[in-house]
């Protein structure tokens, strides 16, 4: 019976780890400037982004603002087109207002110019340079409670190693709903100067 079990979990997370290889999909282009006390500094290329906003609180903000875009890309559209998913998504880190901007990187193979327009007026679309970014990688669900200990951790890291905050920090989740806690990849990235 423990050797069943054994072998069920071993196929299981090789399954997780090849569904991950296959399923890669198009992330930000991003230069890795230098690694320091456990966050990176990374430059980004411009890129163009989905966006919306949502007042709410920060689980049914980030739900409605997900599904808002992805009724975007699934082609609800001036094109009906279908625009394949990009990770990570993008939300500002927990809000006192309960104000959150939720937004998705287009691929790399649109511009503006032959972009659709939303049907959502609650959609939008814009072009972002964020340049030089501090990030923080964590792991797990990226609950209110976890943005927000690590968006405090890296603001403390930039303090203390001399770095300006020129920007807002935002919450990069780069896994499908379905992945399992010890196979997500999230982020808190800021803009810095």
């Amino acid at each position: 019976m423990n050797i069943n079990r054994s072998l069920f979990a071993t196929l299981f997370s090789i399954s997780i780890i090849i569904s991950n290889k296959v399923m890669a999909i198009e992330t930000p282009k991003h230069t890795l400037i230098k690694k320091e006390n456990g966050f990176e500094i990374r430059e980004y290329e411009p890129m163009i982004i989905a966006k919306t906003s949502v007042m709410s609180n920060y689980s049914d903000a980030t739900s409605t603002g997900f599904r808002r875009i992805a009724s975007y890309i699934f082609g609800g559209n001036s094109a009906n087109m279908s625009i394949k998913m990009t990770a990570p998504v993008l939300t500002n880190t927990p809000d006192p207002k309960d104000i959150y901007e939720i937004q998705f990187v287009m691929p790399s193979e649109h511009s503006m110019k032959n972009l659709p327009q939303p049907h959502s007026q609650d959609v939008t679309l814009k072009e972002v340079n964020l340049g030089r970014t501090a990030v923080l990688r964590f792991g797990g669900w990226a609950t209110k409670d976890k943005a927000s200990h690590y968006r405090n951790k890296l603001s403390d890291l930039l303090l203390a190693s001399g770095y300006t905050v020129n920007g807002t920090f935002m919450v990069a989740q780069y896994n499908s709903p379905w992945a399992i806690p010890p196979f997500r990849k999230n982020e808190i990235i800021v803009q810095i100067k």
